[in-house]
């Protein structure tokens, strides 16, 4: 993942200025906003607002509709776990809950040493190699806890 850097007006209003031109602009800035920064801060809502003519509202909306936005910052890593049906049919649920518990947070927690994030993804596509996840964007399939565990070693070695 890219590292995410502090959350700066001026660069806010650089990113947005980027994308003005474009119909429908606010998907794109939000999504080169959480590039830049590895989430949306509640700091850029208004700046977006005024920039697009839209109300806070309107673009809190917009950013709380859509699952991928972060509303805080990620951890070096991202781990994101299927849920999708194929997924479930196959113990996903139950894999979850134990590398959930094994990392000692909950859906879109951060480990405490700031490693690891865990988002929920309703379908990657990878049914046939069910349960599936990905990490930092990587696929991994037919998981199960000791293999979603290397892959996390692996990850987050030096």
């Amino acid at each position: 993942m890219p590292e995410a850097s502090t959350w700066n007006a001026e660069r806010t209003r650089e990113i947005i200025a980027e994308y003005l031109g474009l119909e429908g602009p606010m998907l794109p800035i939000l999504h080169a906003l959480q590039e830049e920064y590895g989430f949306i801060s509640s700091d850029a809502i208004p700046v977006i607002a005024d920039a697009l003519n839209l109300t806070r509202a309107e673009v809190h909306g917009v950013v709380t509709f859509y699952h991928d936005f972060r509303h805080e910052p990620c951890g070096h890593h991202l781990l994101q776990l299927c849920r999708g049906e194929a997924c479930q049919s196959v113990g996903s649920e139950g894999l979850a809950a134990t590398v959930l518990g094994k990392l000692g947070v909950g859906w879109h927690g951060t480990t405490a040493d700031g490693e690891v994030t865990v988002e929920p993804v309703y379908c990657l596509g990878l049914c046939a190699t069910s349960p599936s996840a990905l990490i930092d964007g990587e696929p991994l399939g037919r998981l199960d806890a000791d293999k979603i565990s290397e892959a996390l070693e692996e990850a987050c070695a030096p």
